[in-house]
């Protein structure tokens, strides 16, 4: 089916209280297994594509988005593709030729009034290119700017000054995850997921959900989370099962022969999320 856009996705879930999950896309299994979850959980889902992804691929946008688009395209489930971490203003300018309804711009390691600044500027070219635009609020007590990190949380009041200072449609928001966690341990702040969300007016976003358990991200959508992006998990899904593979076939040189189980293990992680996360 054609590609879905973002905002109608998260427009969707924000007025039934519901969610919307993005997964991370690295290689084409990662969006072959995504779509084929979406599909098989019978929900929609995000496919985005991380700048620091791009960088893996050479620095080079295009074929990436291509390939992720038309998985998306062939799919049954209503799917969007989404531009995310984005940091530079040149790969923000590209997303408008390569099929995105969303891009995610990265100022956080920016101070407040360059953040500010920054934002405004990527949500204002956004929205003349008909490209809904999420945003974080950056540091907020956390090192290397990145407000995901244990301890930081994202004040309520600043959030809503931030959000009508710059324009944007989304905001990601510090309220106990952190990123490329690989044990789902973290324990999250549901009463201040709720001041935001009824402080902030756009839709909030949760990072680093790879290490959130189950009931902890059903209980953040329920207090007002909108968009859940995880990434890790489906990594540590793909990577266990090449290496388990290798480790009983280490003769096996064909990668079609351990991919196969690569891709199986992350299209189970990515059901898993949307049925027990949607349920």
């Amino acid at each position: 089916m054609p590609l879905t856009r973002t905002h109608i996705l998260m427009a969707e879930a924000k007025a039934t209280g519901a969610a919307v999950l993005a997964f991370n896309v690295i290689t084409l299994e990662h969006a072959e297994a995504i779509a084929a979850g979406a599909e098989a959980a019978g929900v929609p889902a995000i496919l985005q594509i991380s700048e620091n992804a791009v960088k893996f691929h050479g620095g080079k946008l295009a074929p990436l988005a291509a390939a992720t688009a038309a998985v998306a395209r062939t799919s049954s489930a209503p799917l969007a593709l989404h531009l995310d971490h984005v940091e530079s203003e040149s790969l923000l300018h590209e997303a408008a030729a390569h099929d995105f309804g969303s891009v995610m711009f990265d100022a956080s390691k920016r101070d407040y009034a360059d953040n500010v600044k920054a934002t405004a500027a990527a949500a204002r070219w956004a929205h003349e290119h008909d490209l809904w635009l999420e945003a974080e609020l950056g540091a907020v007590g956390g090192k290397a700017g990145d407000a995901h990190t244990p301890g930081v949380r994202t004040d309520p009041s600043e959030a809503a000054a931030f959000v009508a200072e710059t324009g944007v449609d989304a905001l990601a928001v510090a309220v106990g995850s952190t990123h490329a966690m690989t044990e789902r341990t973290a324990t999250l702040d549901h009463a201040l997921i709720t001041r935001l969300h009824e402080t902030v007016p756009v839709p909030l976003v949760l990072h680093g959900s790879s290490g959130v358990p189950d009931e902890e991200l059903c209980r953040a959508v329920a207090a007002g989370m909108t968009k859940i992006n995880v990434g890790t998990a489906l990594n540590t899904a793909y990577t266990g099962a090449v290496r388990a593979f290798l480790e009983a076939h280490p003769s096996a040189v064909d990668p079609r022969k351990y991919l196969v189980p690569a891709k199986g293990a992350m299209m189970g992680t990515v059901t898993d999320y949307l049925r027990k996360t949607m349920a």
